[in-house]
């Protein structure tokens, strides 16, 4: 998910598709210039990106700060016929555009003691209505 901020400061989330971590760290989508997602990004610069492996039960929250390119060699890169869907005619598509999302924080969540285990812990605490254990998941936080 993509959480922009609007002009009256609502956080607004949309599901779309990461295309790439480069090795800077910098975060790359496809978009398109006449969406409130690009206008919010540009008025407002940050963004929110989350990730969710529900089945592994890991969590990825980044806080970064967005812009909006338009590097027709970066598009040509990171392009593959599946966004065929929302680009009708590919990269020459007009208003094409790429979202970059410079990580600010990043932060994580997984199982600490494996999916059973945690299962385990949580029901548990469901029966004896006690709080879930401390270490139940492992959680993350980097500064970037």
């Amino acid at each position: 998910m993509v959480t922009t901020v609007d002009d009256e400061g609502n956080l607004v989330s949309r599901p779309m598709s990461t295309r790439h971590m480069d090795e800077a760290g910098d975060i790359w989508l496809f978009t398109s210039d006449d969406t409130e997602k690009v206008d919010e990004a540009r008025a407002h610069r940050d963004v929110g990106l989350s990730y969710c492996d529900a089945k592994g039960m890991r969590y990825v929250s980044v806080g970064g700060r967005a812009s909006v390119v338009h590097d027709k060699q970066k598009m040509a890169e990171l392009y593959s016929p599946s966004l065929d869907i929302w680009f009708e005619e590919g990269l020459d598509t007009p208003g094409i555009a790429l979202l970059k999302v410079t990580p600010k924080v990043t932060e994580f969540w997984e199982p600490a003691k494996g999916k059973i285990a945690m299962a385990a812990g949580m029901l548990k605490s469901l029966v004896t209505k006690d709080t879930p254990d401390e270490d139940t998941m492992n959680h993350g936080k980097i500064e970037c």
